[in-house]
């Protein structure tokens, strides 16, 4: 198992590279464009829900797919490694780098803060998957979706000088996406789906 989560983990990099790149030109735009904390703070509470209607919908979808399929398991899993692994990649990741950057960020849990957008956007995800059990493309959006909330957690609770910090923010940007992603949309199914998944990448 550990060998195919390593192999997984490989093969998902150049994407969720990708995808900070794409993160690190959207901050620019927000720096030059000297965009308010109030319109981040917005656009965060759209992406986060987003990512985690695709990420449950991948995380609930592989585990339909290639498991017995009960219903109250699916949605366990679902929320799980939604909310949960959503939660790591969106705040804890970008707020644990804020905080190591020395920079002054503030500490938000979207699921308890917003739980009346995020419980809504989980169940919607784990529905549409449990009924229509397809991974590929919502995966790609949702390392996306997870790249971009992330980058908005920096801008919309922190406040910095961001343009010298790039390159830092991208190995952060990097990192909260790509083993939290991974870990919902693939370690998930794998510890609890049995033995029968593919040997290929959602």
């Amino acid at each position: 198992m550990f060998r195919r989560i390593a192999s997984e983990l490989r093969e998902h990099a150049p994407f969720t590279a990708f995808g900070a790149v794409t993160g690190i030109a959207i901050m620019v735009l927000v720096v030059l464009a000297n965009v308010s904390t109030g319109a981040s703070q917005t656009i965060f509470f759209g992406l986060h829900p987003a990512h985690v209607v695709l990420s449950a919908l991948v995380t609930s979808a592989m585990y339909r797919k290639y498991s017995k399929g009960r219903i109250w398991a699916v949605l366990l899993v679902g929320y799980a490694g939604s909310v949960g692994i959503a939660t790591i990649s969106d705040a804890i990741v970008p707020y644990l780098g804020g905080t190591l950057l020395g920079i002054e960020i503030e500490f938000e849990v979207p699921f308890i803060e917003e739980w009346w957008l995020i419980n809504p956007a989980a169940l919607l995800g784990i529905t549409i998957g449990y009924l229509r059990p397809t991974t590929k493309i919502p995966h790609s959006g949702h390392v996306l979706l997870s790249t971009w909330a992330s980058l908005f957690y920096f801008t919309a609770f922190g406040v910095a000088e961001w343009l010298p910090l790039l390159p830092i923010i991208f190995l952060f940007l990097f990192l909260a996406v790509w083993i939290p992603c991974c870990v919902s949309d693939i370690v998930f199914p794998l510890l609890f789906a049995g033995d029968d998944l593919p040997h290929h990448h959602p």
